[in-house]
Protein backbone atom coordinates (compact mmCIF):
# COMPACT_ATOMS: atom_id res chain seq x y z
CA UNK A 1 0.00 0.00 0.00
CA UNK A 2 1.35 3.80 -0.90
CA UNK A 3 0.62 5.76 2.31
CA UNK A 4 1.05 9.64 1.58
CA UNK A 5 1.03 12.47 4.41
CA UNK A 6 -1.24 15.49 3.73
CA UNK A 7 -1.28 18.76 5.71
CA UNK A 8 -4.72 19.56 6.11
CA UNK A 9 -6.53 22.72 7.43
CA UNK A 10 -3.91 22.92 10.40
CA UNK A 11 -1.16 23.80 7.94
CA UNK A 12 -2.49 27.70 8.33
CA UNK A 13 -2.26 27.63 12.19
CA UNK A 14 1.06 26.05 12.26
CA UNK A 15 2.58 28.90 10.54
CA UNK A 16 5.78 30.09 10.71
CA UNK A 17 7.20 26.70 10.83
CA UNK A 18 5.32 25.57 7.66
CA UNK A 19 6.39 28.38 5.40
CA UNK A 20 8.93 26.02 5.00
CA UNK A 21 8.08 22.48 5.48
CA UNK A 22 4.88 20.42 5.16
CA UNK A 23 3.12 19.31 8.57
CA UNK A 24 4.42 16.48 8.14
CA UNK A 25 8.24 17.59 8.69
CA UNK A 26 7.25 18.92 11.81
CA UNK A 27 9.38 17.33 15.16
CA UNK A 28 7.69 17.18 18.00
CA UNK A 29 8.97 14.60 20.87
CA UNK A 30 11.78 12.92 19.47
CA UNK A 31 11.32 12.31 15.53
CA UNK A 32 9.58 14.29 12.90
CA UNK A 33 5.51 13.08 12.22
CA UNK A 34 6.89 11.66 8.78
CA UNK A 35 9.44 9.72 10.46
CA UNK A 36 6.61 8.20 13.32
CA UNK A 37 4.37 7.65 10.53
CA UNK A 38 7.06 5.71 8.40
CA UNK A 39 8.33 3.83 11.84
CA UNK A 40 4.77 2.28 12.26
CA UNK A 41 3.92 1.78 8.99
CA UNK A 42 7.36 0.21 8.25
CA UNK A 43 7.11 2.07 4.65
CA UNK A 44 8.12 5.10 2.91
CA UNK A 45 5.57 8.09 2.77
CA UNK A 46 5.31 11.06 0.43
CA UNK A 47 3.33 14.38 0.76
CA UNK A 48 0.40 16.47 -0.29
CA UNK A 49 1.43 20.03 0.87
CA UNK A 50 1.59 23.89 -1.00
CA UNK A 51 2.63 23.43 -4.31
CA UNK A 52 5.68 25.87 -3.48
CA UNK A 53 6.74 23.19 -1.13
CA UNK A 54 6.12 20.22 -4.17
CA UNK A 55 9.37 19.95 -5.48
CA UNK A 56 11.79 19.49 -3.06
CA UNK A 57 8.26 17.66 -0.80
CA UNK A 58 6.57 15.43 -3.62
CA UNK A 59 3.79 13.25 -3.50
CA UNK A 60 4.20 9.69 -5.38
CA UNK A 61 1.13 8.38 -6.31
CA UNK A 62 0.06 4.93 -6.96
CA UNK A 63 -3.21 2.79 -8.36
CA UNK A 64 -3.82 2.56 -4.17
CA UNK A 65 -2.82 4.92 -1.49
CA UNK A 66 -3.75 5.80 1.94
CA UNK A 67 -4.39 9.37 2.93
CA UNK A 68 -2.99 10.44 6.13
CA UNK A 69 -3.64 13.63 7.99
CA UNK A 70 0.11 14.62 9.60
CA UNK A 71 -1.91 16.26 12.45
CA UNK A 72 -2.25 12.86 13.92
CA UNK A 73 0.55 11.10 15.69
CA UNK A 74 0.02 7.50 15.02
CA UNK A 75 -0.27 4.93 17.66
CA UNK A 76 -1.03 1.06 17.41
CA UNK A 77 -4.87 1.15 17.78
CA UNK A 78 -4.97 4.26 14.44
CA UNK A 79 -2.09 2.36 12.90
CA UNK A 80 -4.04 -1.02 12.92
CA UNK A 81 -7.49 0.85 11.51
CA UNK A 82 -5.39 2.73 9.30
CA UNK A 83 -3.73 -0.09 7.55
CA UNK A 84 -7.18 -2.24 7.34
CA UNK A 85 -9.21 0.93 5.49
CA UNK A 86 -10.42 -0.24 2.09
CA UNK A 87 -11.59 1.28 -1.05
CA UNK A 88 -14.04 4.19 -0.23
CA UNK A 89 -13.68 4.03 3.20
CA UNK A 90 -12.67 6.98 5.32
CA UNK A 91 -11.37 7.73 9.39
CA UNK A 92 -12.64 10.73 11.44
CA UNK A 93 -12.41 12.14 14.53
CA UNK A 94 -15.31 14.12 14.97
CA UNK A 95 -15.17 16.33 11.77
CA UNK A 96 -11.60 16.13 11.35
CA UNK A 97 -10.85 13.70 8.60
CA UNK A 98 -7.72 11.49 9.70
CA UNK A 99 -7.38 8.88 7.12
CA UNK A 100 -8.89 7.43 4.06
CA UNK A 101 -8.64 5.18 0.76
CA UNK A 102 -8.30 6.78 -2.66
CA UNK A 103 -7.58 5.30 -6.54
CA UNK A 104 -5.10 7.33 -8.35
CA UNK A 105 -6.58 10.33 -10.41
CA UNK A 106 -9.13 10.02 -8.31
CA UNK A 107 -9.78 14.09 -8.25
CA UNK A 108 -12.61 14.44 -6.26
CA UNK A 109 -13.04 13.12 -3.14
CA UNK A 110 -17.25 12.86 -1.72
CA UNK A 111 -17.02 12.15 1.71
CA UNK A 112 -20.84 11.16 2.10
CA UNK A 113 -20.45 8.45 -0.13
CA UNK A 114 -17.69 7.05 1.70
CA UNK A 115 -18.03 4.54 4.55
CA UNK A 116 -17.27 6.69 7.80
CA UNK A 117 -15.63 5.21 10.68
CA UNK A 118 -15.42 7.30 13.88
CA UNK A 119 -12.54 6.58 15.78
CA UNK A 120 -12.69 6.82 19.95
CA UNK A 121 -9.43 5.97 20.70
CA UNK A 122 -6.60 8.08 22.18
CA UNK A 123 -4.40 10.42 20.27
CA UNK A 124 -2.31 13.24 19.52
CA UNK A 125 -3.03 15.88 17.15
CA UNK A 126 -0.37 19.14 16.66
CA UNK A 127 -2.81 21.44 15.72
CA UNK A 128 -1.42 24.91 16.46
CA UNK A 129 2.14 25.95 17.19
CA UNK A 130 1.90 25.55 20.64
CA UNK A 131 1.05 22.28 20.51
CA UNK A 132 4.37 21.08 19.49
CA UNK A 133 5.27 22.42 23.22
CA UNK A 134 2.80 21.55 25.16
CA UNK A 135 2.00 18.24 24.22
CA UNK A 136 5.87 17.25 23.84
CA UNK A 137 5.81 15.43 27.03
CA UNK A 138 3.44 12.91 26.02
CA UNK A 139 5.34 12.62 22.38
CA UNK A 140 8.70 12.04 23.43
CA UNK A 141 6.98 9.35 25.80
CA UNK A 142 5.28 7.21 23.05
CA UNK A 143 8.64 7.96 20.64
CA UNK A 144 10.74 6.48 23.06
CA UNK A 145 9.00 3.85 23.23
CA UNK A 146 8.94 2.93 20.02
CA UNK A 147 12.39 3.93 19.36
CA UNK A 148 13.42 1.76 22.27
CA UNK A 149 11.61 -1.65 22.11
CA UNK A 150 13.79 -4.77 22.46
CA UNK A 151 16.85 -2.50 22.13
CA UNK A 152 19.76 -1.94 25.30
CA UNK A 153 20.66 0.80 25.86
CA UNK A 154 24.71 1.86 25.97
CA UNK A 155 25.81 2.14 29.64
CA UNK A 156 25.73 5.61 31.56
CA UNK A 157 29.16 6.35 32.32
CA UNK A 158 30.03 6.14 36.31
CA UNK A 159 31.18 9.55 36.06
CA UNK A 160 27.34 10.74 35.88
CA UNK A 161 24.38 11.16 38.61
CA UNK A 162 21.24 9.61 37.65
CA UNK A 163 17.79 9.64 39.10
CA UNK A 164 15.67 6.58 37.27
CA UNK A 165 18.25 5.41 35.40
CA UNK A 166 15.89 2.29 33.67
CA UNK A 167 14.03 5.23 32.05
CA UNK A 168 17.44 6.40 30.51
CA UNK A 169 18.45 5.64 26.68
CA UNK A 170 22.04 6.18 24.95
CA UNK A 171 22.48 5.08 21.46
CA UNK A 172 25.54 4.33 19.94
CA UNK A 173 28.86 6.93 20.10
CA UNK A 174 26.44 9.24 22.47
CA UNK A 175 28.85 10.89 25.58
CA UNK A 176 28.60 12.11 28.55
CA UNK A 177 30.72 12.36 31.78
CA UNK A 178 29.85 14.30 34.96
CA UNK A 179 26.32 15.15 34.20
CA UNK A 180 22.81 14.72 36.00
CA UNK A 181 20.17 13.02 35.12
CA UNK A 182 16.70 12.78 36.18
CA UNK A 183 14.82 10.65 34.60
CA UNK A 184 12.03 10.09 37.56
CA UNK A 185 9.49 12.25 36.02
CA UNK A 186 10.12 11.13 31.97
CA UNK A 187 12.56 9.40 29.75
CA UNK A 188 15.93 10.96 28.85
CA UNK A 189 16.87 9.64 25.27
CA UNK A 190 20.32 10.45 23.63
CA UNK A 191 21.16 9.62 20.53
CA UNK A 192 24.00 8.61 18.38
CA UNK A 193 26.77 11.02 18.70
CA UNK A 194 24.98 13.22 21.02
CA UNK A 195 26.79 14.86 23.75
CA UNK A 196 26.17 16.20 27.44
CA UNK A 197 29.04 18.13 28.70
CA UNK A 198 30.02 18.19 32.37
CA UNK A 199 28.01 19.88 34.81
CA UNK A 200 24.56 19.54 32.74
CA UNK A 201 21.50 18.83 34.87
CA UNK A 202 19.05 17.55 32.95
CA UNK A 203 15.36 16.27 33.83
CA UNK A 204 13.17 14.73 31.54
CA UNK A 205 11.46 13.89 29.43
CA UNK A 206 14.06 14.88 26.72
CA UNK A 207 14.82 14.04 23.51
CA UNK A 208 18.36 14.56 22.63
CA UNK A 209 18.76 13.80 18.77
CA UNK A 210 21.86 12.52 16.98
CA UNK A 211 24.64 14.67 17.07
CA UNK A 212 23.18 17.20 19.26
CA UNK A 213 25.11 18.79 22.23
CA UNK A 214 24.09 19.93 25.39
CA UNK A 215 26.78 22.41 26.90
CA UNK A 216 28.83 22.90 29.96
CA UNK A 217 26.57 23.51 33.17
CA UNK A 218 23.40 23.70 31.45
CA UNK A 219 20.20 23.19 32.90
CA UNK A 220 17.35 21.69 30.83
CA UNK A 221 13.83 21.01 32.37
CA UNK A 222 11.41 18.60 30.60
CA UNK A 223 9.62 18.42 28.06
CA UNK A 224 12.37 19.41 26.22
CA UNK A 225 13.77 18.09 22.71
CA UNK A 226 16.75 19.05 20.78
CA UNK A 227 16.61 18.52 17.41
CA UNK A 228 19.83 17.02 15.24
CA UNK A 229 22.69 18.96 15.33
CA UNK A 230 21.40 21.49 17.47
CA UNK A 231 23.82 23.15 20.78
CA UNK A 232 21.96 24.35 24.03
CA UNK A 233 23.30 26.18 26.98
CA UNK A 234 21.89 28.19 29.63
CA UNK A 235 18.36 27.30 30.51
CA UNK A 236 15.92 25.82 28.76
CA UNK A 237 12.23 24.69 29.90
CA UNK A 238 9.37 22.51 27.88
CA UNK A 239 10.75 23.76 24.40
CA UNK A 240 11.51 22.15 21.07
CA UNK A 241 14.09 22.93 18.57
CA UNK A 242 13.75 21.37 15.15
CA UNK A 243 17.17 20.90 14.40
CA UNK A 244 20.54 22.48 13.02
CA UNK A 245 19.74 25.72 15.49
CA UNK A 246 21.98 27.09 18.20
CA UNK A 247 21.16 28.39 21.90
CA UNK A 248 24.61 27.85 22.51
CA UNK A 249 24.87 30.37 25.75
CA UNK A 250 23.51 31.46 28.99
CA UNK A 251 19.97 32.95 29.06
CA UNK A 252 16.59 31.57 29.13
CA UNK A 253 13.98 29.96 26.63
CA UNK A 254 10.90 28.66 27.71
CA UNK A 255 7.82 27.12 26.38
CA UNK A 256 9.10 27.69 22.96
CA UNK A 257 9.35 26.35 19.35
CA UNK A 258 12.70 27.19 17.03
CA UNK A 259 12.80 25.73 13.79
CA UNK A 260 15.89 25.16 11.73
CA UNK A 261 19.01 27.49 10.99
CA UNK A 262 18.16 29.35 13.78
CA UNK A 263 20.60 31.09 16.13
CA UNK A 264 19.98 33.08 19.20
CA UNK A 265 23.33 35.10 21.15
CA UNK A 266 24.78 34.99 23.71
CA UNK A 267 22.78 36.00 26.89
CA UNK A 268 19.07 36.02 24.87
CA UNK A 269 16.20 35.61 27.62
CA UNK A 270 12.46 34.88 26.40
CA UNK A 271 9.74 35.79 28.89
CA UNK A 272 6.91 32.49 28.99
CA UNK A 273 4.65 34.73 31.51
CA UNK A 274 2.55 37.74 31.23
CA UNK A 275 3.35 40.17 34.58
CA UNK A 276 -0.66 40.02 35.23
CA UNK A 277 -0.53 35.93 34.48
CA UNK A 278 -3.32 36.80 32.06
CA UNK A 279 -3.78 34.54 28.95
CA UNK A 280 -1.33 34.46 26.26
CA UNK A 281 -2.07 35.45 22.73
CA UNK A 282 -0.36 34.44 19.86
CA UNK A 283 0.11 36.19 16.22
CA UNK A 284 -2.59 34.47 13.74
CA UNK A 285 -1.24 34.73 10.39
CA UNK A 286 -4.88 33.64 8.90
CA UNK A 287 -6.53 36.52 10.90
CA UNK A 288 -3.94 38.76 11.09
CA UNK A 289 -4.24 39.30 14.30
CA UNK A 290 -3.34 37.77 17.90
CA UNK A 291 -5.44 34.88 18.93
CA UNK A 292 -6.16 33.12 22.45
CA UNK A 293 -3.61 30.11 22.86
CA UNK A 294 -5.67 29.24 26.35
CA UNK A 295 -1.88 29.05 27.99
CA UNK A 296 -0.68 31.28 30.53
CA UNK A 297 2.89 29.80 29.55
CA UNK A 298 3.81 30.42 25.97
CA UNK A 299 6.84 32.27 25.16
CA UNK A 300 8.49 32.15 21.64
CA UNK A 301 7.90 30.99 18.04
CA UNK A 302 10.50 31.31 15.71
CA UNK A 303 10.66 30.37 11.78
CA UNK A 304 13.65 28.75 10.01
CA UNK A 305 16.93 30.66 9.37
CA UNK A 306 15.87 33.59 12.05
CA UNK A 307 18.55 34.48 14.27
CA UNK A 308 18.83 37.72 17.35
CA UNK A 309 22.16 39.25 18.66
CA UNK A 310 23.15 39.12 21.79
CA UNK A 311 21.40 40.28 24.78
CA UNK A 312 18.19 39.78 22.80
CA UNK A 313 14.96 40.34 25.12
CA UNK A 314 11.65 38.47 23.50
CA UNK A 315 8.46 39.27 25.12
CA UNK A 316 5.84 36.42 26.53
CA UNK A 317 4.30 35.37 23.39
CA UNK A 318 6.53 36.26 20.50
CA UNK A 319 6.01 34.91 16.81
CA UNK A 320 9.08 35.68 14.14
CA UNK A 321 8.56 34.69 11.33
CA UNK A 322 11.13 33.13 8.73
CA UNK A 323 14.75 34.42 7.82
CA UNK A 324 14.79 37.54 10.94
CA UNK A 325 17.40 39.47 11.65
CA UNK A 326 17.00 41.16 15.34
CA UNK A 327 19.25 42.67 17.43
CA UNK A 328 19.57 45.87 19.27
CA UNK A 329 18.45 46.94 23.23
CA UNK A 330 14.83 46.30 24.17
CA UNK A 331 12.22 44.16 23.76
CA UNK A 332 11.39 44.13 19.58
CA UNK A 333 7.19 44.19 19.01
CA UNK A 334 5.26 40.36 19.22
CA UNK A 335 4.99 39.69 15.63
CA UNK A 336 8.07 39.88 13.56
CA UNK A 337 7.20 39.12 10.09
CA UNK A 338 9.47 37.19 7.75
CA UNK A 339 12.36 38.84 6.25
CA UNK A 340 12.72 41.87 8.71
CA UNK A 341 16.28 43.53 9.85
CA UNK A 342 16.41 45.28 13.09
CA UNK A 343 14.52 45.35 16.47
CA UNK A 344 12.92 47.47 19.13
CA UNK A 345 14.05 50.91 17.63
CA UNK A 346 12.26 49.55 13.71
CA UNK A 347 12.59 47.19 11.38
CA UNK A 348 13.54 46.98 7.31
CA UNK A 349 13.51 44.48 4.74
CA UNK A 350 16.28 41.91 5.03
CA UNK A 351 16.57 41.77 1.25
CA UNK A 352 16.64 37.98 0.01
CA UNK A 353 20.38 38.80 -1.63
CA UNK A 354 21.49 39.21 1.99
CA UNK A 355 19.73 36.41 3.15
CA UNK A 356 20.58 33.77 0.95
CA UNK A 357 24.17 35.22 1.55
CA UNK A 358 24.07 33.79 5.18
CA UNK A 359 22.32 30.74 4.73
CA UNK A 360 24.70 29.02 2.23
CA UNK A 361 27.68 29.72 4.53
CA UNK A 362 25.87 28.87 7.88
CA UNK A 363 24.50 25.05 5.72
CA UNK A 364 28.37 25.00 4.16
CA UNK A 365 29.27 24.29 7.83
CA UNK A 366 27.23 21.58 8.32
CA UNK A 367 28.25 19.99 5.27
CA UNK A 368 24.79 20.97 3.47
CA UNK A 369 24.06 22.71 0.31
CA UNK A 370 22.06 25.71 0.21
CA UNK A 371 19.97 24.20 -2.74
CA UNK A 372 17.74 25.81 -6.03
CA UNK A 373 14.61 24.31 -4.11
CA UNK A 374 15.41 26.22 -0.34
CA UNK A 375 15.97 29.09 -2.52
CA UNK A 376 12.73 28.68 -4.14
CA UNK A 377 11.22 28.11 -1.24
CA UNK A 378 12.14 31.28 0.55
CA UNK A 379 11.60 33.81 -2.47
CA UNK A 380 8.05 32.30 -2.54
CA UNK A 381 7.96 32.98 1.66
CA UNK A 382 9.68 36.70 0.61
CA UNK A 383 7.36 37.65 -1.24
CA UNK A 384 4.17 35.81 0.29
CA UNK A 385 4.76 37.87 3.33
CA UNK A 386 5.23 41.33 2.14
CA UNK A 387 2.11 42.51 3.26
CA UNK A 388 3.50 42.26 7.09
CA UNK A 389 6.64 44.12 6.38
CA UNK A 390 6.90 47.74 6.27
CA UNK A 391 8.46 47.99 3.23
Amino acid sequence: MNYILFDGPSRHNLLPFTFTRPVADIRVGILTIRKKWEAYLGATTTTVTEDYLSEKFPMVEMEENIMINASFLPNLQLVEMITSLKANEAIFVGEDVVAFHATEGQENIDFDAYDGTDFSGDYIKIEHTWDIFSKNGEAIQEDFTLLTKNKMSQPIPASNNTIAPENIFIEEGATLEFATLNASKGPIYIGKNAEIMEGAVVRGPLALCDNATIKLSAKIYGPTTVGPHSKVGGEVNNSVIFGYSNKGHDGFLGNSVLGEWCNLGADTNNSNLKNNYAEVRLWDYQTEGFAKTGLQFCGLMMGDHSKCGINTMFNTGTVVGVSANIFGSGFPRNFVPSFSWGGNSGFTTYLTKKAFEVAKVVMARRSIEFSEQDQAILEHVFESTKTYRRE
